[in-house]
């Protein structure tokens, strides 16, 4: 039977998790590689499986528990290799890639905690970052732990547009305020 797709054995394999580790920023374990790497129908995830061990192995990644990331020597063989992979491949490990490290890096600004109160609430801290330090942070109450959970979840979805709407909204009234006085 006839293999359709790009990838075609476990060379294209290691040379495709190669060429997506390169390029991702942080730590990944064995199904992030495989989602970030399934841009091909041949591709399946016991072949991911099959060729990590062989190339921590041969020195190409190194394993801390679950979590690979590639070696020095993995980055020179990607850089070598990069151009056997089929360009359609190519183009969309990368750009799965790129959502992937935008996500990881967004998740890493965001930190939330819930603190249980004596009286049975819970406070809520939020804290939006960036690479400089802390840009916002907001404590709000919540009645019960469920309300707490979605409070934290939301501000994990939209952090980034609540910021700005705190900033035009507090910037607005400075403004105006600006403009009575004169």
């Amino acid at each position: 039977m006839e293999r359709h797709g790009f990838i075609h054995d476990m060379l294209d394999v290691k040379v495709l998790i190669l060429y997506v580790l390169s390029r991702v920023l942080y730590p990944v374990d064995a199904q992030k590689i495989y989602e970030l790497c399934l841009q091909d129908e041949c591709l399946s995830y016991f072949d991911v499986l099959q060729a990590l061990p062989q190339m921590v192995s041969s020195g190409h990644l190194e394993q801390t528990g679950e979590q690979y990331v590639i070696t020095e020597k993995g980055r020179e063989t990607a850089a070598i290799t990069e151009d056997s992979i089929a360009y359609p491949v190519l183009q969309r490990a990368g750009k799965a890639v790129e959502r992937f490290n935008r996500e990881v890096r967004r998740d890493n600004f965001i930190r939330t905690e819930m603190i249980s109160q004596p009286n049975g609430d819970y406070l809520v801290a939020m804290h939006l970052d960036d690479e400089l330090g802390t840009l916002m942070t907001l404590e709000l109450t919540a009645p019960t732990s469920s309300q707490a959970r979605k409070l934290t979840q939301a501000f994990h979805e939209r952090s980034d547009e609540l910021y700005r709407l705190v900033l035009d909204l507090l910037t607005e009234t400075s403004a105006e305020n600006e403009k009575t006085k004169q």
